[in-house]
């Protein structure tokens, strides 16, 4: 007998269905909810199973976010082998049906039908230093994410307050120009101020400067407060706005600097950190993306599915005599992955920081590949180029 338990995950309660074996399906399915107990009475069915058909059934579901994760962890706890498959799959399984129906007992029992169909790989356990950081870079990209969208609104109100205020640092969101902001958020509150008291509190906010440069930037700030066209504000809600928006800055630079410390000091920990930044054009934030996203290089026997993985991978499209010659690429894996490559790619062709890479790029260009596919069959390789290394454990030689 060849058992298998298919489970249907969604938010806090699975669908489950069990087989003894092909064609063989064992009762009705049920549902459990994702808490000790009820994951307890989960245990006690797959024994249930096991006494019947005299060997431990393996566990079926569709990967699905975060919400699987109680299950998983019963699973390996009791060393049951489980396979995840992508939703994708599971989906084009289903549509082979002729009757229109979904349902949660439905899902889980196609999952377990899938099981006999598919030749599927079981699940190959990714260790916690690389799911710590994959859990850190994305925390980054969501983080980096807010904080571009605050600096759009701190932009809008800064033009209804305080516009000529742009030019007075060389970085107007560094902490001492956010922070000489928030004191002195209106021209009217810089041009009651002398210029010498403007200049002894740029100093106390950056020490590591000047006392020339504090003079230098409180002399900008009166030549700028008078320039600008609002004396007086007339919407105080706009101040109020602006002095909340500063904070948010603030605090996302203290996390997003908090999370850099982290993510550095965690992927310095490992090896393979070390080989993927020796390809030229990779830094340290893309390299933690590249190697988190992709996890233990053993998950993957062939470069063309680390290639699938990534989501660059050229679709088909072929019926009868047609043929299609334009194929855009797949974008079925990993998108933080894709994103990541494609900067690795762009820092590398750009100065010919990557001389081989830059050579394979000039190469396409002359053969009139228009830039974006050039971009893709460079990424293409570097995706080779990352597995041979893993895979070998060397690092990368720029020999062009």
């Amino acid at each position: 007998m060849n058992p298998v338990v298919g489970l249907d995950i969604s938010s806090g309660e699975s669908e489950v269905q069990a087989f003894l074996d092909k064609g063989k399906p064992y009762g009705k399915s049920f549902k459990v909810s994702h808490t000790n107990e009820s994951l307890g009475v989960l245990f006690h069915f797959m024994r249930k199973i096991e006494n019947e058909s005299g060997q431990k059934p393996t566990v079926i579901l569709e990967a699905t976010g975060h919400y699987h994760t109680p299950v998983i962890q019963l699973l390996e706890e009791h060393n049951y082998l489980y396979i995840m498959v992508n939703p994708l799959l599971s989906y084009q399984a289903k549509k082979s049906s002729l009757r229109k129906v979904k349902t949660d007992a439905v899902d889980a029992y196609c999952l377990c039908e899938l099981f006999y169909k598919e030749e599927l790989d079981p699940y190959k356990k990714r260790g916690t230093q690389l799911l710590n950081l994959r859990n850190l870079t994305r925390q980054h990209e969501t983080l980096t994410g807010l904080y571009v969208q605050a600096k759009l609104q701190f932009n809008a109100i800064l033009e209804q307050v305080f516009p000529e205020y742009k030019g007075v640092f060389g970085d107007m969101y560094s902490k001492v120009s956010l922070n000489t902001l928030l004191e002195y958020t209106t021209s009217e509150s810089v041009l009651r101020e002398e210029e010498s008291k403007l200049a002894d509190k740029i100093a106390s906010l950056c020490t590591s400067r000047s006392e020339r440069w504090a003079n230098e930037r409180a002399k900008k700030l009166m030549e700028a407060a008078q320039r600008n066209p609002f004396k007086s504000t007339l919407y105080h809600s706009h101040l109020n706005s602006l002095e909340m928006y500063i904070q948010m800055l603030l605090q996302y630079q203290e996390h997003l600097a908090k999370l850099d410390g982290r993510i550095d000091a965690l992927a310095g920990e490992i090896e393979e950190y070390k080989i993927i930044q020796s390809i030229p054009g990779i830094g340290e934030k893309i390299a933690a993306t590249i190697l988190s996203e992709i996890g233990e290089i053993e998950r993957f026997n062939h470069p063309k599915k680390l290639v699938a993985f990534s989501g660059i991978d050229p679709s088909v499209h072929s019926s009868g005599k047609f043929t299609a010659t334009i194929n855009r690429i797949t974008k079925r894996g990993s998108s933080r992955l894709r994103h990541a490559l494609y900067m690795a790619v762009l820092c590398g062709i750009r100065g010919s920081r990557n001389k081989k890479l830059k050579e394979f790029y000039d190469k396409k260009r002359e053969e009139g590949k228009p830039f974006k596919v050039a971009m893709i069959a460079c990424t293409n390789k570097l995706v080779h180029w990352i597995f041979a290394l893993l895979k070998s454990k060397e690092t990368f030689l720029d020999l062009a």
